[in-house]
């Protein structure tokens, strides 16, 4: 079992950066593949980025490429998610997610492929 906390959220203006942190419990960090999501009032959940459990291999939905980047730190037991020219579109609770099964492909984009799940955190976009 694996608890993850998220915290980094805020409010800011379209055009700017936040970055957000997730701090995993454990010994065992390293054995999850660890996921981002987020959820606006009214949407349903939705995959923003992923990592492999080494770090080697990230992924990301095609609407925040090149603006967020995943990574994250072992011996730390944190994930990281950096956000760069941040749009009103990406308000939403972002939440932490971790599994430790086997992820190949598109399984990392899948809701139901991670089994745990932070609190969320609330990222605010002002135009």
């Amino acid at each position: 079992q694996v608890q993850l906390v998220e915290s980094g959220g805020g409010l800011v203006q379209a055009g700017s950066s936040l970055s957000l942190s997730c701090a995993a419990s454990g010994r065992t960090f390293s054995s999850y593949a660890m996921g981002w999501f987020r959820q606006a009032p009214g949407k349903e959940r939705e995959f923003v980025a992923a990592i492999s459990r080494s770090g080697d291999s990230t992924y990301y939905t095609d609407s925040v490429k090149g603006r967020f980047t995943i990574s994250r730190v072992n011996a730390k037991n944190t994930v990281y998610l950096q956000m760069i020219s941040l749009k009103p579109e990406d308000t939403a609770v972002y939440y932490c997610a971790a599994t430790n099964t086997v992820m190949i492909g598109l399984a990392y984009y899948r809701n139901s492929d991670y089994a745990y799940w932070g609190q969320g955190t609330q990222v605010t976009v002002s135009s």
